[in-house]
């Protein structure tokens, strides 16, 4: 393979404190798909008092802007402001509401959460239980009973008990539902939490922007920051793209689970998913900088799970994209992932941004062969293997 001069990323530090504030204060912000203008605003915020410009799609997705310090293709990083959660189905002869996921998530995290609806006249408090949730009226039914979103129900905090007390409080079909996150960062480092993906995604880029504007650093071409609204439902970083975008990372959570070589410290470099695989010299110059500056990685395939690089692509993007994780056990669950791997994808992010283009042949979306990269195979060292060469080829 070509490895591409990597130039020398100027030492920058990152604000933990800052990044785990930004974290707390956004996980807070209810922002399940389509109910996510409050997480545009705070974001907006925050990104002015950086001063970084940034602009908005029609629906909020956010574009900041990083000018470079030279030409160049233009890069992008991406996260996802937006997160699991639900809506109403239907208003019950019980007065309880029935409830779809927004996103895809099993209904067994979603047994004994406290929630917020947001109905047109204002929102209200609730909880999602199981259909059958006291065992001293159903007994041994409470352990037995399917897990799925048609056997559970929201019981809301208000005198609701038929169907037409609902209506006169305001309640409808469509009306949002945000899970409360509970957030706890603990001593020892670990954060647990509901909506770390992709929340702890966006405290990273954010953190990566400080570390650069405190530094007094630029990043080495013109790189837009891009956070999306749709990503848990497929659509994500579709709209918010344009054609001068040669590379895109993506930063998204990593699964921590039997089989995985995702970790809750360090960083995961994704080298496909079930989109596919990922771009080749991309992710080899991500682990090619994890190497150079010590940053701790691991490798990983996702079989179930796709990407704001996927929507990207299936957009009709050209573009050479790649997907850095922080690993968080239980994803789509009770979220748990470590203060270290934060920090670790902020450092990454911050040497990605400061490093060599790949290819300078990229700024245009066609050219000719001449300089087109070589994925080259070449034969392993033999000495390498020779403790397995004398089984091989006994003498």
């Amino acid at each position: 393979m070509n490895k591409p001069f990597v130039m020398p990323s100027a030492t920058v530090r990152i604000d933990v404190d800052y990044m785990l504030d930004f974290l707390k204060r956004l996980i807070e912000i209810p922002s399940p798909t389509g109910y996510t203008d409050q997480a545009v605003h705070f974001c907006g915020r925050e990104l002015e008092r950086l001063g970084v410009p940034f602009e908005l799609t029609r629906r909020g997705a956010i574009r900041a802007t990083l000018r470079g310090a030279g030409p160049g293709p233009a890069r992008a990083m991406v996260s996802h402001l937006d997160t699991l959660g639900a809506m109403v189905k239907q208003l019950k002869d019980n007065g309880r509401l029935a409830l779809i996921p927004i996103g895809t998530w099993s209904a067994r995290f979603a047994e004994g959460a406290r929630c917020t609806i947001f109905t047109d006249r204002g929102s209200y408090r609730g909880t999602i239980l199981p259909l059958k949730a006291s065992g001293h009226t159903f007994n041994e039914e409470v352990d037995t009973q399917p897990v799925d979103w048609t056997n559970v129900e929201m019981r809301v905090d208000a005198f609701s008990y038929r169907c037409e007390d609902l209506r006169r409080l305001g309640f409808n079909v469509g009306d949002f539902v945000a899970v409360d996150p509970n957030p706890e960062i603990s001593p020892r480092g670990y954060i647990n939490s509901r909506y770390l993906d992709d929340k702890a995604g966006v405290a990273v880029m954010f953190a990566a922007m400080k570390a650069l504007a405190d530094a007094g650093q630029k990043p080495t071409v013109d790189t837009y920051m891009l956070f999306t609204i749709a990503e848990e439902v497929g659509v994500g970083a579709s709209s918010v793209l344009h054609g001068d975008i040669a590379e895109m990372v993506t930063i998204d959570n990593g699964t921590v689970a039997p089989g995985q070589g995702s970790r809750e410290s360090g960083v995961t470099i994704s080298m496909a998913d079930s989109a596919g695989p990922f771009d080749f010299h991309l992710t080899r110059r991500l682990i090619e900088l994890c190497e150079t500056n010590d940053i701790r990685y691991e490798r990983d395939v996702f079989r179930f799970y796709r990407s704001d690089s996927a929507s990207a692509l299936e957009a009709g993007n050209d573009l050479r994209t790649a997907l850095i994780c922080f690993g968080i056990d239980s994803s789509h669950g009770y979220e748990r992932t470590h203060v270290n791997a934060l920090r670790s994808l902020a450092e990454l992010s911050c040497h990605y941004l400061q490093s060599d283009v790949l290819f300078g042949r990229d700024v245009r979306p066609l050219g000719p062969l001449a300089g087109f990269p070589r994925q080259e195979v070449e034969t392993a060292d033999p000495a390498a293997d020779e403790g397995d060469a004398g089984a091989a080829f006994p003498s």
